[in-house]
């Protein structure tokens, strides 16, 4: 039996909170994409990861907790499929468990993902770390390895970029209060990148679309 705890003032106060939610996230959504500067940086990035992947290229991509989820909600869907079938395309989250607990066992966890950058990564190659702080010392060290490779960066971040900010060569600032909210954008970012790289490779699976 389930007993709904929450009656008259209550219940309204509980759904105004609930609605709230939804309102902070559509706040910086709208802030983003209403920024002209943003939609024409995601058509950049867009139109140079497509370039990537014909050249043979790859894409690498961490974060922790909920943004390392993220990091691999991205992947599969370029490795498996996103809206229609197509070719799979090379993109890694940096999310093997064997890897992070050696790592972070043998050389501390702030090496974790710098060690699988020079393991993988190549000149050319893409690296998109995901924040929502800036401040992950193991996020800060990979950005700095990927450049000393010759990868691309990309990072995602939240609040005010902390010492991230300023670090890769493209990036997106959610200045959302919670990392719930900041990590609901940087996906939604993700989700529009991984549409339009498809929309440049695979332009037949969009025509019914135009």
């Amino acid at each position: 039996m389930v007993v709904n705890i929450y009656t008259g003032e209550l219940l309204e106060i509980m759904e105004n909170i609930l609605i709230e939610s939804f309102k902070k996230t559509e706040s910086l959504i709208q802030n983003f994409y209403t920024n002209t500067d943003n939609v024409k940086e995601l058509q950049l990035i867009a139109e140079k990861m497509a370039a990537a992947f014909n050249n043979g290229k790859k894409i690498l991509i961490c974060g922790n907790g909920g943004s390392l989820c993220d990091a691999m909600h991205f992947a599969e869907e370029f490795t498996g499929r996103y809206q229609k079938d197509r070719r799979p395309l090379p993109v890694i989250a940096l999310a093997d468990p064997a890897h992070l607990t050696c790592v972070g066992n043998d050389f501390g966890f702030d090496e974790v993902f710098a060690r699988g950058v020079e393991a993988l990564g190549q000149p050319g190659d893409w690296f998109i770390s995901l924040s929502t702080s800036g401040n992950s010392a193991n996020i800060l060290k990979a950005i700095t390895k990927a450049k000393d490779l010759g990868l691309v960066t990309w990072s995602l971040l939240g609040k005010d970029g902390g010492p991230a900010k300023g670090m890769a060569q493209h990036e997106f600032i959610i200045p959302g209060k919670t990392s719930d909210r900041i990590q609901e954008v940087h996906m939604l970012i993700l989700h529009v990148i991984i549409e339009g790289v498809e929309r440049i490779l695979f332009p037949e699976n969009y025509r019914e679309n135009i």
